[in-house]
């Protein structure tokens, strides 16, 4: 279920636009507007929950749904020689925009 005040559900509902890389039924990845690193994209659940600890059994299949499919998406984007996946849990960690989603960074070497 998306949430009319979530960015990202807008973002999902085509509300805000975004540099989309790939769409199914259960997610979207989109470039991030801010990147960090020369390739980075967020993969953003179609079903809004704000964090892993939300997550229950449903939810779990789709985040192994996503976790399958990254690392195509990463390689067709830039990624050929590796990525990195990021999920940054509450505010404490730096998440800012509270619709789960995985950061994926490359396209470079990538320090600690």
């Amino acid at each position: 279920m998306l949430k009319e005040d979530c960015l990202f559900c807008k973002i999902i509902k085509g509300e805000i636009p975004s540099a989309k890389v790939y769409e199914d039924d259960k997610m979207l990845v989109f470039k991030d507007i801010e990147p960090k690193a020369n390739v980075h994209l967020l993969a953003v659940p179609k079903d809004h929950f704000k964090l892993l600890s939300e997550m229950d059994g449903g939810r779990a299949e789709l985040l192994a749904h996503m976790l399958e499919k990254i690392p195509q998406i990463a390689a067709e984007n830039g990624c050929g020689n590796g990525f990195r996946l990021v999920i940054n849990q509450g505010a404490d960690a730096g998440q800012t925009v509270f619709h789960l989603h995985i950061h994926v960074l490359g396209g470079q070497e990538l320090g600690w």
